[in-house]
């Protein structure tokens, strides 16, 4: 029987079941020892007396020289991507585990051996952080299986095969990663749906796919404003994240089944810790945690119930921005997900087809290639200008332009990552 298994369209993948995935998961598992007894890590009297909430704190790199330096009993979590993976591969730390890894993935198609190669290494990276700080660690998955829910639900279940105590599979919110998130909570998987920005997308997550963590990646959103000279950018990120959490913080008490958390994410500088007190989790790069620790010294107070102002430069007409989609939850959505919990989609297509005729097309926006590649042009934050149009016509808007900027962006991270790995399979 064939290790290798693929739907109709669907990438390639190792079927998790297969005698190859069992060598490559005890691979990966040789290669850090578990069973020893972690280090106590220290108390910071500075977290402690700063952090007066229930908010879980996470560091988001992947240098573990890096979070060493700052990690205590304070810090529970760390966050990791396909940016920072390469940052790490990059400077030559696993090249002599490519061709060992090629051995064991076998004779299979190059596009799907450099994908499992890359996979591998994001395991095993991953699993010297839990060796490390034995800590829960969100793992991503390649970016090509993003739009690809059997794809990712193959891959993810590797993932926490591996080490289900502190894997947390990352997801991306797009109509195949809710399907497949759905299907890995059902069997008890934990995911982190990446690459949100804003209420309504989690709100949409929350309701029909329960997924462990969502996000809002605040600090993009308060540049995307200030880059665009839309305004100065304060607040925006805040105020989508506060807002989520509300939205969260509702399915949480009201249904029992659902435990989801909201991250923080995409912080830029110290001073917007105590602005997001009483999330569930922020994540912090590891200057930002050290900017803290230099220039914090109040007690954080809860801001659950405070809703940022923001405002638009006084030249900016807000229909050209609908900046509210941010952090409102509109009556068309609050439907469209009542159905879709009433007749839940089979596919990502029929997510879609749901979203648009609830007059929610702009949560999963159809894009030319030519769009893509625009988005793919213009980098972590897209040019409003050239999207103006389509979020006044309402088929767009910022959380979803941001959403498709992220992928773009984790991409090339990854293709840089897999080039690596192709030279070193020459």
């Amino acid at each position: 029987m064939s290790y290798v298994e693929s739907a109709r369209d669907s990438v390639e993948t190792i079927t998790p079941d297969s005698q190859v995935s069992q060598r490559i998961a005890d691979f990966v598992r040789n290669r850090v020892d578990l069973e020893s007894a972690p280090r106590e890590p220290s108390v910071s009297d500075f977290w402690q007396s700063v952090n007066a909430t229930n908010t879980s704190l996470w560091l988001d790199s992947g240098d573990i020289g890096s979070i060493d330096s700052l990690w205590c009993q304070q810090f529970s979590g760390v966050t990791t991507n396909n940016t920072l993976l390469n940052e790490e591969v990059q400077n030559g730390t696993y090249d002599d585990l490519v061709p060992e890894i090629s051995k064991l993935v076998g004779d299979v198609a190059d596009d799907m051996k450099v994908r499992e190669i890359g996979f591998v290494l994001n395991l095993c990276h991953a699993l010297k952080l839990v060796q490390q700080f034995r800590c829960n660690v969100s793992v991503e998955l390649h970016t090509e299986v993003a739009h690809d829910s059997e794809a990712t639900i193959a891959f993810a279940r590797r993932c926490h095969e591996i080490c289900p105590e502190f894997f947390i599979v990352k997801v991306p919110f797009t109509p195949s990663g809710l399907i497949a998130i759905k299907q890995l909570r059902d069997e008890g998987i934990r995911v982190n749906c990446t690459l949100g920005f804003s209420a309504r997308q989690n709100y949409v997550a929350t309701a029909l796919s329960r997924p462990s963590f969502v996000n809002v990646f605040l600090g993009r959103l308060n540049s995307y404003v200030a880059d665009n000279q839309l305004g100065d950018g304060q607040g925006v990120g805040e105020k989508a994240t506060l807002a989520s959490q509300a939205e969260v913080n509702t399915f949480s008490r009201g249904l029992p089944t659902t435990d989801t958390q909201q991250i923080a994410a995409s912080l830029r500088d110290a001073s917007q810790l105590p602005k997001l007190a009483g999330v569930d989790v922020i994540t912090m790069p590891t200057k930002v945690a050290k900017h803290a620790e230099q220039t914090l010294d109040q007690p954080w107070q809860s801001q659950l119930n405070d809703s940022p102002t923001v405002r638009l430069g006084d030249q900016v007409d807000p229909d050209t921005v609908r900046i509210e989609k941010l952090w409102d939850v509109s009556k068309e959505e609050r439907n469209f997900v009542q159905k879709a919990i009433l007749l839940p989609p089979a596919n990502a297509v029929e997510l879609k087809q749901m979203a648009a005729d609830h007059l929610v097309e702009d949560l999963f926006p159809e894009m030319a290639a030519e769009e893509k590649q625009a988005i793919a042009d213009d980098g972590k934050i897209p040019k409003h200008d050239r999207w103006q149009q389509r979020i006044v016509r309402g088929d767009l808007a910022i959380d979803s332009l941001m959403t498709l900027a992220g992928l773009a962006t984790f991409a090339d991270s990854q293709s840089e990552l897999d080039q690596r790995i192709r030279k070193h399979l020459r």
